[in-house]
């Protein structure tokens, strides 16, 4: 039987019912997303009609209604409910305020039930925001983590870490370079050009491919715009990568975390530490090999590093939690997690040589934070990377 991801049995549940909300999956391509629905048509038990707008011809408010009448021809002819599955629907111009005005005008005795799924986090997040608010629940579908991985195909953890687990490359992990041309061709390009340039109108696009380039050889580093811009050609200024940053991070790409400073974070000026959500993106753009990365006791320890931060900001709601880090000269503390009041200080212990912990006199400015050591003689990586990090903060 194919691998179910947990998040099916959730929405499997709440769509089984009755449900006074539109139901939402957002989250990276390649992660499921439409497995996830076509396995939920396949146990719900109701007729059901899937649509998506994943096409190269753009589509209007006009797809939207058609997919809901022919839902709702369906449900009359074999007896409602009906589910009305909608995939990639941030990619059709005006679809929220077509939705919402279906959605408030559904007659009386059509149990329609609907789930939609989209790949772009802020594309998604204005259409719900703007025209959906109060009417949508919002299920986020993240990158496979360790336990999935090993459940599913029988990875290692040193597997996990280094081929990051998107589950459809999995049948390319004997041929490395075979691997490497799958992620680059099929994810890394594919989200550049159909996800993160429809996002927002970019005017250097090239440079958006080149930032990406620059951070996936920086795993788990800090590096300052201005270092940035001596590496990039035509780079414009610090205010563009910043922004190109944020519209990788919308497609769950990367994130350029900021300084941490008590009460708010140092937006201005502040280095970022880039994070890559995932380590494939980071070893399929790399020439070291499986075998070459685990010999590399400095480079695992950045992959060890970054599957760390990954793995923060794929399940801790922004919402909830904040992630940042912490530098002062030569003192570094890792990840630093804040929620409300409460503080984290997380060190990752990898292996990597010349790294200062920054953890003492990090103590000394915040006495309140909790400490979390993870690898080495703290909590085994095996075992931070099986749990939520959530069960972790307390």
């Amino acid at each position: 039987m194919p691998y179910e991801r947990p998040l099916k049995s959730t929405l499997l549940a709440e769509l089984s019912r009755p449900a006074p909300v539109i139901h939402v999956i957002t989250g990276p391509r390649q992660v499921g997303k439409t497995t996830i629905a076509r396995q939920i048509q396949d146990s719900i038990g109701m007729p059901s009609i899937y649509a998506t707008a994943d096409s190269p011809i753009p589509l209007d408010a006009a797809w939207v209604e058609t997919s809901w009448r022919r839902a709702i021809a369906e449900g009359a002819a074999q007896g409602f409910p009906v589910l009305l599955v909608l995939d990639e629907l941030q990619k059709v111009k005006g679809w929220s305020e077509s939705l919402k005005l279906l959605w408030d005008n559904r007659p009386s005795g059509q149990d329609i039930r609907v789930l939609i799924l989209g790949s772009s986090a802020l594309l998604m997040q204005e259409g719900l925001t703007e025209s959906l608010a109060g009417r949508f629940f919002l299920h986020r579908c993240t990158h496979w983590g360790y336990p999935e991985c090993r459940d599913a195909f029988g990875w290692t953890l040193e597997q996990w870490i280094y081929f990051g687990g998107y589950p459809g490359a999995s049948v390319f992990m004997e041929n490395e370079a075979t691997w490497k041309s799958y992620i680059n061709d099929s994810l890394i390009e594919t989200v550049l050009a159909r996800d993160v340039l429809q996002m927002r109108r970019i005017t250097k696009p090239a440079l958006l491919r080149h930032l990406f380039a620059l951070a996936a050889t920086l795993p788990a580093h800090v590096i300052s715009y201005n270092k940035m811009l001596g590496r990039l050609q035509d780079a414009g200024n610090t205010t563009t990568l910043a922004h190109y940053l944020k519209m990788l991070e919308h497609a769950f790409l990367v994130s350029g975390l900021e300084l941490f400073s008590k009460g708010r974070l140092r937006k201005r000026g502040s280095s970022p530490k880039v994070v890559l959500w995932n380590n494939a993106l980071v070893n399929s753009l790399s020439t070291r090999s499986f075998t070459e990365s685990l010999s590399d006791t400095s480079w695992w320890g950045r992959l060890v590093e970054n599957a760390v931060g990954a793995c923060l900001c794929n399940s801790l709601l922004s919402v909830e939690y904040t992630i940042s880090y912490w530098r002062d000269g030569d003192n570094e503390v890792d990840y630093v997690v804040s929620r409300g009041q409460d503080v984290w200080a997380i060190e990752v212990k990898s292996g990597r040589g010349g790294k200062a912990s920054g953890l003492s006199l990090f103590r000394v400015r915040y006495p309140d934070a909790k400490v979390l050591l993870v690898g080495g003689q703290g909590i085994p990586l095996a075992d931070f990377f099986s749990r939520d990090p959530a069960a972790w903060l307390i």
